[in-house]
């Protein structure tokens, strides 16, 4: 039906030509922008997703230029560590050249100093933007809070939302040679532990520290401050042999006597010259020793020597004629002393013209040897005297206590370790080890410090207890600790007893005890083979500081290549979202004009009929 009123076909033909046209903007839209979703009104999840991940994505390619940055850093610290470890070659073969007799060591230092100096120059040039991986200026090198060079490695976005930076790092110990508050690769090492509280022995001269042909553990001697070795039998030596003069035994009667008493216990041993006393508690009764009443007559004489006609020129005839009649009783005399001289040094004197009587400790826990009650008829005593001698008891001994730190130990939370064995009188040795976190819990520290005597002694016990029952620790001075096995429990002298700290070893050791810029084979040619070991262990360092970039460097480039992957696949990700299908989009818009050609012509039909309407009123 037609209608003066309204235009029902052209109503709805304007409908239809709008609807067209909304869609056919929107089809342009997509083909123009290549956008399925150009706003949040399109699709506000996928609007909020994607725009979300291009900004991560702008982060990522950030990440990217700074993975760039790093390995231009490690490359130049790369460079010239390797420039250093060629030096080092050369630094160390011309100190070899020194040690060769009639070098001149002065021509040879000038050479060395142009080295050191090279060496230096390197480590200051090998800068990038600012940023110096080998001399380095930290106040802790060995903290890994401290001393760690950061790299911006990822952009992370967890499922919550939250987001974080992700960073590698490279711990500049491993690579630094020269830090301005010390501990690079080619300076001292402040953690030396140097004698550990006096359990191990040190030389002042040692340029490399843990080197353990010089770092050795002590062992009792006597209750003198610790020596290599343990107890000794009781030895003394007898005047010297009369020189030029004989012992003749041929006139009648002609005799040597004299009382040798042998392994009594002393109630008052600390009078022995070199003993700190420590054994005058000793608990009676005491063992009176064993004697035996000694005559030397040419019968003895006759019964060793029988060429001699009983008449003895030398302290060598005397001792073989002594031995024949001292040894089944317990003791052994010798031909030559052997004695340090002066007293306490370690200059080893041998004198041939002297005699030693020693026991051989068969005669209950003493070590001693007396002569008593000498005397001669019509013969000389060949250098022989009433005299005396304790032996010393190794089972005690006094440390020269130092106060020393437990380092940290980077990464390591529980710091540097130290490990030892520990044996008293033979007995199996245990094993036993502390580290920095056990001296700040035993102390409740946190510096790792051992400080005093009495800390040492309490840090001793805790570890030698339980093995080690009838120990007594105490410190007994400012600079000294005393070990020693109860009296109650143990009585015995002599080469039977020892103590000792052995097998000492440090986590961090060997290190580096001088300054690589302060070697000197002017100054110091006595040093040439100390600091040929040390050069040869600095580089070992670097090497292993070459070999720390290099993986730092191989990471830097995967990182670099999957950040690269990790662009391109977010980019994809987010086409994969929003991205209009081109081919689909472009055939609906020509459908789309097709259907407002249509429309255009339904309205015109349907506005032709309201012109046929018009024509019934003229």
């Amino acid at each position: 039906m037609t209608s003066i009123h309204n235009n029902a076909g052209a109503i709805s033909a304007l409908q239809t030509l709008r609807s067209i046209g909304s869609g056919m903007a929107a089809a342009q839209g997509q083909v123009s922008s290549g956008l399925r979703i150009q706003t949040a009104s399109d699709n506000a999840a996928y609007w909020s997703i994607s725009t979300t991940m291009r900004s991560d994505n702008a982060a990522v390619s950030a990440v990217a230029d700074a993975l760039g940055f790093a390995a231009a850093k490690a490359d130049t610290a790369y460079t010239g560590l390797d420039a250093v470890i060629d030096i080092l070659g050369e630094f160390k073969a011309k100190l070899v050249l020194a040690k060769e007799p009639g070098v001149d060591k002065a021509k040879v230092q000038k050479e060395l100093a142009e080295l050191q100096q090279q060496v230096q120059g390197i480590s200051q040039a090998a800068s990038f933007s600012g940023a110096n991986w080998l001399n380095t200026d930290i106040s802790n090198i060995y903290d890994f809070d401290r001393n760690k060079a950061s790299s911006v490695s990822a952009f992370v976005r967890d499922a919550s939302g939250a987001v974080a930076v992700r960073a590698m790092d490279l711990h500049l110990s491993a690579v630094s040679l020269f830090n301005s508050t010390g501990g690079g690769l080619l300076q001292t090492d402040a953690r030396d532990l140097d004698t550990l509280g006096g359990i191990r022995g040190f030389s002042s001269s040692n340029l490399i520290g843990g080197d353990l042909t010089q770092y050795d553990g002590v062992y009792g001697s006597g209750w003198m401050y610790p020596k290599a070795g343990a107890g000794g039998a009781a030895i003394f030596g007898l005047n010297d042999f009369p020189d030029g003069s004989s012992l003749d035994f041929t006139a009648p009667g002609a005799q040597i006597s004299f009382d040798i008493i042998l392994d009594k216990e002393a109630s008052n041993p600390g009078s022995q010259a070199g003993t700190s006393g420590e054994l005058q508690d000793l608990p009676g009764p005491y063992y009176a020793g064993y004697t035996k009443s000694i005559t030397i007559t040419k019968a003895q004489v006759d019964a060793v020597y029988p060429g001699l006609g009983g008449v003895i020129t030398t302290n060598t005839q005397f001792a073989a004629v002594l031995n024949s009649v001292l040894n089944t009783e317990g003791a052994s005399v010798s031909a030559s002393y052997n004695h340090y001289d002066p007293p306490g040094s370690n200059n080893l004197v041998h004198d041939p013209k002297r005699m030693t009587i020693s026991t051989l400790q068969n005669h209950g826990n003493g070590s001693y040897v007396e002569i008593a009650n000498l005397s001669s008829v019509g013969v000389g005593t060949g250098g022989l005297k009433e005299s005396s001698a304790f032996g010393s008891r190794g089972s005690g001994m006094a440390i020269a206590f130092k106060e020393f730190i437990v380092h940290e130990d980077g990464d390591n939370l529980d710091g540097v370790e130290v490990s030892f064995s520990f044996s008293i009188n033979g007995q199996p040795a245990t094993s036993h080890s502390f580290d920095r976190t056990y001296v700040n819990n035993l102390f409740g520290k946190d510096s790792g410090k051992v400080e005093t005597p009495e800390e040492m002694a309490t840090l001793l016990h805790s570890l030698l207890d339980a093995q080690w029952p009838n120990l007594i620790i105490e410190a007994k001075s400012p600079t000294e600790v005393m070990l020693k096995l109860d009296p109650a429990a143990d009585r015995k002298w002599g080469s039977g007893t020892s103590m000792s700290f052995d097998n000492v070893r440090v986590s961090i050791e060997p290190i580096p005890k001088i300054q690589f810029m302060d070697i000197d084979i002017a100054a110091n040619p006595d040093k040439i083979a100390s600091y040929i070991n040390y050069i040869d262990i600095v580089t070992e360092r670097a090497i292993d500081g070459m070999t720390t970039l290099g993986a730092f460097q191989k990471r830097i480039d995967m990182q670099s290549a999957f950040t690269s992957k990790l662009m391109t696949t977010i980019d994809k990700g987010i086409g994969r979202l929003i991205d209009a299908d081109m081919n689909e989009a472009s055939t609906r818009l020509k459908a789309l004009q097709t259907q407002e050609q249509l429309g255009i012509q339904s309205l015109q039909i349907a506005n032709a009929n309201s012109e046929n309407i018009m024509a019934l009123f003229r």
